[in-house]
Order: C-alpha cells, then sequence, then structure tokens
C-alpha cells in the first residue's frame, strides 16, 4: 500500500470499534477495527479516545510520519494512510483523522508476538535481546533500536514486535516494523506542553528486548553493527510533513522535525566516538 493522506472527508460511520487499553498508563483507549469490503482486510486504527472528551491524540497522524521516516531510511516497515473521516463512537459522530493498513502477513503465515515466543522457545536463562540474536535477527533489533531512540518510542513491549512462520517453509520470521503511535510527541495534547518538551530528554520507554531508557538501547548494538541508514537530510522535511500542514498545527510540527534532527545528529556523533 503506497503511504498517502486522504484529505477530503470519507464516511466509516459503517465501522464497528473495539477498545485496547492505553498501555501508557495515560487516560483513555486507542480503538481498533477492520474491514473486507475492498476484497482484502484493511485494519483501521484511531488516536488516544476519551469517552467524554472524544478523540484527543494524534497517535494516527505519528503513524503516517514515521512510516515515512523509514522509507527514506530504507527499513522495512508497515505502511500507513491517514484518512479524514466520519466515524461512529458510543452513538456519536467524530470528525477525526485515522490511519489505515493493510495486513502484513501472507496468506501462508501465521503470527505471534515475540514475547509469547520467546516464552515458548528460549533457552534457559536467556534473556529476550540474546534470544532474538541467536534466532538470526540481530540486524532487525539493531535497526529497530535506532528508530525508536530517533523517534522517543515510548511502547516496544513485546507484543508490538511479531513473528511470522511461515507454514511452507516451516521458517520464522519477524515482521515489518509497526506501531509507532506512542512517540515523537504523542503525551502533548496543547501548545503549552509541546513548546516545553525537551526533544533530547531520555524519558522512560518500553523496550521488550532492551533496557527502559531509548539512548542506554544504543549501547546495546555492537561497534561494527551500527545499521547503515539513509541519512536525514532537510530537505526531507518536505517529505515527511507533505500534506500535514492542515491535519496537525504548525507547533506540533516544528517541535517534531526538531526532534528527529536533533536525535540524528546525536546518533551520528554516537557512531563516529565510539
Amino acid at each position: 500500500m503506497q503511504t498517502k493522506v486522504i484529505l477530503e472527508k470519507q464516511d466509516l460511520t459503517y465501522l464497528s470499534w473495539t477498545k485496547t487499553r492505553n498501555s501508557s498508563g495515560t487516560a483513555g483507549s486507542f480503538l481498533k477495527s477492520h474491514s473486507d469490503l475492498s476484497g482484502e482486510r484493511v485494519y483501521y486504527k484511531l488516536s488516544n479516545y476519551d469517552a467524554y472528551k472524544g478523540i484527543v491524540g494524534h497517535e494516527s497522524i505519528n503513524e503516517l510520519i514515521v512510516d515515512r521516516l523509514l522509507t527514506i531510511f530504507g527499513i522495512k516497515h508497515l505502511n500507513y494512510n491517514l484518512i479524514h473521516a466520519d466515524i461512529l463512537v458510543d452513538d456519536r459522530i467524530h470528525e477525526t483523522y485515522l490511519c489505515a493498513s493493510t495486513d502484513f502477513k501472507k496468506r501462508d503465515e501465521d503470527k505471534v508476538a515475540l514475547d509469547a515466543y520467546y516464552q515458548i522457545e528460549r533457552e534457559d536463562s536467556e534473556s529476550p535481546l540474546d534470544f532474538c540474536i541467536h534466532k538470526g535477527w540481530a540486524e532487525y533489533i539493531w535497526e529497530m533500536l535506532v528508530v525508536d531512540f530517533l523517534i522517543l518510542n515510548r511502547d516496544r513491549h513485546g507484543a508490538n514486535i511479531e513473528v511470522l512462520r511461515n507454514s511452507s517453509t516451516k521458517t520464522f520470521h519477524l515482521a515489518p516494523l509497526f506501531d509507532h503511535g506512542l512517540s515523537l510527541v504523542f503525551n502533548c495534547n496543547n501548545i503549552e506542553t509541546v513548546h516545553s518538551f525537551d526533544v533530547m530528554e531520555d524519558k522512560p520507554v518500553q523496550c521488550f528486548v532492551g533496557s527502559n531508557s531509548a539512548k542506554d538501547n544504543l549501547k546495546l548494538i555492537p561497534k561494527n553493527s551500527y545499521p547503515q541508514l539513509n541519512p536525514i537530510q532537510k530537505s526531507d522535511y518536505e517529505i515527511i510533513f507533505s500534506d500535514l500542514k492542515t491535519v496537525l498545527q504548525q507547533t506540533y510540527i516544528d517541535k517534531i522535525w526538531e526532534m528527529l534532527w536533533r536525535r540524528w545528529l546525536f546518533y551520528e556523533n554516537f557512531c563516529n566516538q565510539r
């Protein structure tokens, strides 16, 4: 699926939403849905929803921004579309932006969360990181740790990494990177908190294969194994935020770009100094 922003409002009030508790610990829920109307399954995801205030977050926009960033880097990932739509939740119509994606799982594949697979297959006293390395997934993990530092992903728990099993070849591999909503400045719900947000602060994160410090997790990568990513250029600003200026306030855009740019410079210096 080609990443795009659909600005013309769509009628998606036919979708039925299920609630998944916000794992960040903040008030609200993340609502998910799917449809098969187009002949293939499409998954939909809302930003943070509050039963009283309505849709209060912008996590769906983050998915599109990170999608574009990973395309620049050349990292395999799940693609998202951002859709302007009317939806129906709790018998109320809400106008919002939501993200949509197709299934990364092929017809002959089954999927299981990495934490569940680890519990079944790990050797005695083997850490999640060591488990992934001995399975041959080290390059994937190193790329993931760098990405999660750059976007300050706070929610890389063991179910946000999935293992795919091919029933024909009996082989296992990790699914493309997905689910980056709880990143960037996701918890800034007003202009004041955006202005005061320190883009270089090492906020606590969930990371199944590492620590609760995104910065310290960079140190888990062996010196000769730093991912060779296409560098961020200042010209990438227009690519990353294309069609988003009517979707997200400029203050948010400026802060997100500051985060990506400054964290990329930090990562470059980190690689050169070790």
